[in-house]
């Protein structure tokens, strides 16, 4: 661990941006870890955030105690990305305790960072810096001004880059990586995707956009070219049916509706691939299937039961994907003021299968359902 020592010491100072330390070995000590850097009274301290059972903790400390106090952490991570003004540092630790430390220089150019303890939020792609595709959504003005009207679509866009950023430590920067987005629709959020992993980060990708509407495939085609986007592909085509590629790293399907999020679950699970982002829309399957007469005097509101069968519906796709191998989150895509619907299922594949496959068959057969991605993933066991 010498080697992260000296790097964490070199790094902790006024060019540090950003870290990131997550793929825990235990994940009692600590689910992920994220450290920001801060000013006070002057003093340069880093705020290490540590998320342990659905929690997250506090903690400032000086440059000297937060390289100790990362340096202990990474005992049990196996990865940490971390970035400065300048480049962006991926770590590795092995079983037997070996450190790789990988070093890219930043493609973009990165503005000084706001040091102040209650400082404005701040987002992944900045207002004062014009991105193309912002401009022609009208997101943005000429000069990167964002359209107070437009606002919350801003909000989203880099709400949704958030989740992109957790995950890069898991992503392979060494080679080309291949990125599905199922119902990609109007495509501002591939478009974003696009942008921020390759113009900003430096990642090799090549990302297929598939939707079954032809106007929309030959306008983000358009798009595409106009921003000179070369491995930004656009094509018409239905989820299920779809066999274009052998191997994929990262599937992102966002408001496919109904079982179409199932089918793009299914295949992103027998591609194997690394990273899963889903958020589901229209999930009305489970609704006219659930039963109990436990729940019956709550189940005759309509509304109720609707809401219920969507939470249902997307609780048991997380236990699915963990049964498949994936260490699988629930998250807030967007505040829930905007809308109630609006949830990001997040999965990384660890390749260890979960173990509570039993207690989600008795929540089927307790409520008397029968949901698509189970039988999906059922089939594929069996092939």
């Amino acid at each position: 661990m010498d080697e992260l020592k000296v790097l964490l010491q070199d790094n902790l100072n006024i060019e540090f941006r950003s870290a990131v330390l997550s793929n825990p070995r235990q994940k009692e000590e600590a689910e992920k870890i994220k450290v920001r850097p801060l000013l006070k009274k002057e003093e340069l301290i880093f705020q290490i955030e540590t998320f342990c059972n659905h929690q997250a903790f506090h903690r400032n400390a000086e440059p000297k105690e937060a390289c100790e106090l990362l340096r202990k952490a990474m005992e049990n991570m196996r990865q940490m990305q971390m970035e400065t003004a300048k480049y962006l540092y991926t770590v590795l630790v092995s079983k037997k305790g070996r450190v790789t430390v990988k070093k890219k220089a930043l493609a973009c150019e990165r503005k000084e960072i706001d040091l102040s303890h209650n400082r404005k939020k701040r987002y992944i792609l900045e207002e004062g810096v014009p991105v193309p595709f912002l401009l022609d959504l009208g997101v943005m003005t000429q000069e990167g001004k964002v359209v107070h009207s437009r606002f919350d679509k801003f909000r989203q866009i880099n709400r949704f880059l958030e989740f992109i950023e957790d995950i890069l430590p898991e992503l392979d920067k060494e080679r080309e990586l291949t990125i599905i987005d199922f119902g990609c629709g109007k495509s501002y959020l591939t478009f974003a995707m696009y942008y921020y992993l390759h113009e900003c980060k430096g990642y090799d990708i090549r990302i297929i956009g598939l939707d079954l509407k032809k106007d929309v495939i030959r306008h983000c085609s358009e798009l595409g070219r106009k921003y000179g986007y070369e491995k930004l592909t656009f094509l018409e085509g239905d989820i299920a049916g779809y066999t274009g590629v052998e191997h994929v790293d990262m599937v992102v399907t966002l408001h496919a509706c109904d079982t179409a999020t199932d089918y793009a679950l299914a295949k992103a699970v027998s591609w194997g691939a690394k990273v899963i982002l889903s958020v589901p829309c229209c999930q009305h399957e489970l609704n006219g299937q659930m039963e109990s007469d436990v729940l019956k005097p709550v189940f005759k509101y309509g509304l109720i039961k609707e809401r219920m069968a969507a939470l249902v519906t997307d609780g048991l796709r997380a236990e699915y994907l963990e049964c498949a191998g994936y260490d699988t989150q629930i998250l807030e895509f967007i505040d829930m003021a905007h809308t109630p619907k609006n949830i990001l299922i997040r999965g990384v594949r660890r390749g260890k299968k979960g173990e509570n496959l039993e207690a989600v068959r008795r929540c089927e057969e307790f409520l008397h359902v029968s949901p698509t991605l189970g039988r999906l993933l059922e089939l594929e066991g069996e092939s």
